[in-house]
């Protein structure tokens, strides 16, 4: 089991930065290792909307499809895939901190099989440092 929470603070009011974070449209922008987000449901983002992202990861070519399992317009976004080499769940939730501060927490928890569970003990180390990377990134554009 891989289970990594990473934290930042924003500069900007909740509704800007989970807006934002919780946009799947936006997730290239902010994401390092995310390259493309297509929908395969209508938008607006709800329950069950599900969304195929394309990305890199150890060198890797990666595809697959998140569905939405949660959501809490401005809290919590909680988004799972099922397919791949590595099932994956991930959490945005976003807590006010100050008048126009922001807390953004990001969690990934899945369980690798096959290939990956042979660098399970490397992923965490290595999905943390990127989580850290995006969620700069992300304090950046939305600061910047």
């Amino acid at each position: 089991m891989v289970d990594v929470l990473t934290e930042i603070n924003i500069n900007r009011p909740i509704a800007q930065v989970s807006e934002y974070a919780m946009n799947p449209d936006h997730a290239p922008e902010w994401y390092v290792n995310i390259h493309s987000a297509e929908w395969k449901t209508p938008k607006p983002i709800t329950i069950g909307s599900q969304i195929a992202f394309k990305a890199k990861f150890l060198g890797r070519e990666l595809a697959y499809i998140y569905e939405i399992i949660e959501y809490d317009p401005g809290k919590k976004l909680v988004m799972r895939t099922a397919q791949g080499p590595f099932p994956m769940e991930t959490t945005y939730t976003f807590q006010s901190i100050g008048e126009d501060v922001t807390k953004m927490t990001l969690r990934n928890a899945g369980q690798p099989t096959g290939f990956s569970k042979v660098f399970s003990p490397f992923m965490a180390t290595m999905m943390e440092k990127a989580n850290m990377k995006d969620l700069k990134k992300i304090k950046n554009i939305l600061e910047g």
